[in-house]
């Protein structure tokens, strides 16, 4: 592989370096003779698909001229190896001040509309594909696109019992009111704390995206979930964006997606976070 990316980038390779990149790929600090890079690998039959998403969700974000995301390199395949390489960027930890410039470009993303709510090509949500078809109304994509897939799957695995959920129609009654009336945001759409950097100049980028434009506070649902958000970031976000009556609701509603993923992905220790919500609201 270094032999490969030597002659890819035209530069030889003088180290590299294992460092954490998640559960689903290896990851390594790349050094050449020119720069640094960050480069994930990944052997399974569906990696190809998941780095051609995460570069094309990259780009995407990149173009808003929003929010910094790393630059991309090379992204292909060697001897059943699948890869993508991407500058590096050396990261410190996040201050206040850095949160207050993430909630504020964050805010700038989501102020880039669509026409319809889903994106030009389905993706993956950890391991998990995502479908993205086209919606005109966000209630039909969120149920159609987001719960009922996850909820089915969990049936499937014997994670979830058909009597604990609640049925296509009961979801449209319960959610019509929530979810009525939403204009399509682009979405980072995996917006935990281990998705973004902040560099040593004290710019924010997003890595690892999961795109797609739909309600903007899908993503500060997620950031919300497990923690690692400063409060600065979310004054900051809803001074540009500000919260209604039901913000903490859909907030919730919007959780149950990724709670439903990390059942699904680790299995049992997140069902009774998914049956709460689900006792709660259906």
């Amino acid at each position: 592989m270094n032999n490969h990316l030597a002659s890819s980038l035209e530069s030889r390779v003088i180290s590299y370096k294992s460092i954490s990149g998640g559960d689903i790929s290896s990851a390594y600090n790349i050094k050449t003779q020119n720069q640094d890079y960050f480069l994930k690998v990944n052997g399974s039959s569906n990696a190809s698909k998941m780095f051609s998403s995460e570069r094309a969700g990259l780009n995407t974000i990149a173009k808003t001229n929003t929010i910094a995301t790393p630059k991309i390199y090379l992204q292909d395949s060697y001897k059943n190896i699948s890869y993508i390489l991407m500058e590096y960027i050396e990261s410190v930890p996040p201050a206040k001040h850095s949160f207050k410039k993430l909630g504020i470009q964050l805010a700038k993303l989501h102020q880039t509309k669509a026409d319809k709510f889903g994106f030009n090509q389905h993706n993956f949500i950890g391991s998990l594909q995502q479908s993205n078809s086209f919606h005109d109304s966000w209630l039909s994509f969120y149920i159609e696109e987001r719960l009922i897939p996850q909820i089915d799957l969990a049936i499937t695995k014997r994670l979830l019992n058909q009597n604990e959920v609640p049925s296509n129609n009961k979801m449209q009654v319960v959610l019509d009111n929530l979810l009525k009336n939403k204009t399509p945001s682009l979405l980072h759409g995996d917006l935990w704390s281990g998705n973004f950097l902040i560099a040593s100049n004290g710019t924010p980028y997003l890595i690892d995206p999961a795109c797609y434009y739909g309600h903007n506070e899908v993503d500060i649902a997620i950031s919300n979930l497990f923690g690692g958000f400063d409060s600065s970031f979310y004054n900051a976000y809803h001074d540009i964006i500000p919260k209604n009556e039901h913000t903490n609701a859909r907030i919730e509603l919007y959780q149950l997606y990724y709670l439903l993923v990390h059942l699904n992905l680790f299995g049992g220790s997140y069902y009774s976070s998914v049956k709460h919500i689900l006792l709660k609201y259906f």
